[in-house]
């Protein structure tokens, strides 16, 4: 419970009148010893202007990164703005020496709006295939997830997936997304499937097989 500066001083007061002890007044008066001794301490070295309650400080922050790293990081999101935050904080890991997370580095980037867009396109329900497939091999899709393998660096997933089962047909571990890349692990898939078909319509993101 918090008094303001006048109660304290009355009940200061009022202990030093009483002809009970003081433990027994402050019994009385539910106030407890250690804080109305506080209180007292306070009185005596600077009077009653010291018994106003003072607004608490802000306490630091004890994880917070420093301003000077905070400044490299930054200094690096606009060296290299292709960087997504969790891309930043492992380059800036590995080549800083100082461990950040992916959150840290998102929270700092956003303050002034440097969190790229993610390069994806949005599809509505309407703007589905029209033509479902209907049987395994009629349209195959393809995607790269890539991951950091410690020791090696950036590798990149080259799947084929099939619409209609949702098997993944082939894939192929790659350290880049080039055409080649896509060229390849769809000559594995036909190689799996023994289907023909021409590896340029591939290119476009997805496959109808003829």
């Amino acid at each position: 419970m918090r008094y303001p500066a006048a109660e304290k001083l009355e009940i200061i007061r009022l202990v030093e009148r009483s002809h009970l002890p003081a433990k027994q007044t402050l019994d009385k008066l539910s106030v407890p010893r250690t804080t109305f001794y506080r209180w007292y301490a306070q009185y005596r070295t600077g009077g009653e202007a010291s018994l106003q309650d003072k607004a608490p400080l802000p306490g630091r922050i004890w994880n917070r990164i420093p301003d000077k790293i905070r400044e490299r990081i930054l200094t690096l999101a606009l060296d290299q703005p292709e960087l997504s935050p969790r891309e930043l904080a492992i380059t800036f890991t590995d080549t800083q020496g100082y461990i950040v997370s992916e959150s840290s580095v998102y929270r700092l980037l956003k303050a002034p709006d440097l969190v790229t867009s993610p390069a994806f396109i949005v599809m509505k329900a309407a703007d589905e295939f029209q033509d479902k497939t209907t049987a395994i091999n009629q349209q195959w899709q393809t995607d790269f997830t890539y991951l950091k393998i410690i020791g090696w660096g950036w590798m990149y997933l080259s799947t084929i997936l099939d619409d209609f089962s949702r098997y993944v047909v082939a894939w192929k571990l790659c350290t880049g997304m080039t055409s080649r890349d896509v060229t390849e692990t769809l000559e594995l898939a036909l190689q799996t499937t023994g289907q023909v078909t021409s590896p340029a319509i591939w290119l476009t993101g997805s496959v109808t097989m003829a």
